[in-house]
C-alpha cells in the first residue's frame, strides 16, 4: 500500500534530531518497510494531484486549531472532503478534529483545558480491526475537542475528558483519534518540559509526567491502525 502523511505541524525543533518529525513517529509506529510512504507539507499547502495517489492518508497533529482561519486549514479540508471514498483516512489529534470538522462536526477550543499525560480511555465499539475491547492508555496533548459528532461517525472510545476520543466513520473508510499513539513516552515528556511555564503550570507538568509510569497501548493501537487499513 502507499501511504501519504499529510503533516500538519512539528515537534519542538530541540526535540527533532532526537524523536523526529510527526511523519517520522507515525512510520516507526507503523512500520517504515511496511508501506510506500508518501509525505505531504499539508500546512504548506502540498498535496498529492488526486486523492488517488495514496490509498491511505494519516493526518498528523498540530499546534493549529481547525477552526483557524489559515488558507491552509480550509485547503486541508476540501482535500478531506474530495478524498471521501476515494481513500482511506486516519486522524490522529488534530488530524481527528480536522476530519470531524470536514465532515460536518464541531470542534472548539474546550472550557475544560489542556488535556496531557497518558489518559485511559474506554472502547465502547470493538470494530473488526481490533483484537478486543479492553480499554486502552494512551498520550494526550490537546485543548480542543471535538464536540458535534460528524454524520456517519460513531463514537468508538471515550473517556470523562474527552467524550469524543475515537471515531469510526460507517459511510466512508475512515477512522481518527484524539490521543497520540505515535507519541513516545519520552517524546511526549520532551513536549511537556518544553511548555512547562508557558503554556501548563508546573504542578500539571508534574502530574502528566508522572502519568508515564505505567505501560501503554501504543502498539496495541498501532496494530489497529494497520489492520484498519489492511482491510
Amino acid at each position: 500500500m502507499k501511504i501519504g502523511i499529510l503533516k500538519t505541524g512539528r515537534p519542538p525543533n530541540p526535540a527533532i534530531p532526537t524523536f523526529g518529525t510527526y511523519p517520522d513517529m507515525f512510520m516507526e509506529l507503523l512500520g517504515r518497510d511496511a508501506y510506500d510512504w508518501a509525505t505531504y507539507a499539508a500546512e504548506e499547502g502540498e498535496y498529492p494531484a488526486a486523492p488517488e495517489d495514496c490509498d491511505a492518508y494519516i493526518v498528523t497533529g498540530s499546534a493549529a486549531g481547525v477552526y483557524d482561519d489559515d488558507p491552509w486549514i480550509a485547503q486541508l479540508m476540501d482535500f478531506l472532503r474530495a478524498a471521501k471514498g476515494r481513500a482511506k483516512l486516519v486522524g490522529v489529534c488534530f488530524g481527528h478534529q480536522a476530519m470531524a470538522q470536514a465532515f460536518g462536526g464541531q470542534v472548539i477550543k474546550s472550557p475544560k483545558g489542556w488535556g496531557i499525560g497518558e489518559h485511559a480511555y474506554e472502547v465502547v465499539s470493538r470494530e473488526p480491526w481490533m483484537d478486543a475491547s479492553d480499554p486502552i492508555r494512551l498520550p494526550a496533548s490537546h485543548q480542543d475537542q471535538v464536540v458535534t459528532l460528524p454524520p456517519g461517525a460513531e463514537v468508538i472510545a471515550r473517556s470523562e475528558f474527552t467524550p469524543f476520543a475515537a471515531l469510526a466513520w460507517r459511510d466512508q473508510p475512515a477512522i481518527s483519534m484524539q490521543p497520540h499513539p505515535e507519541f513516545l513516552p519520552a517524546y511526549a515528556t520532551a513536549l511537556i518540559e518544553a511548555r512547562r511555564g508557558k503554556v501548563y503550570a508546573d504542578d500539571q507538568a508534574d502530574r502528566a509526567i508522572a502519568s508515564y509510569g505505567r505501560p501503554d497501548d501504543r502498539a496495541r493501537v498501532g496494530g489497529w491502525i494497520r489492520a484498519f487499513l489492511a482491510g
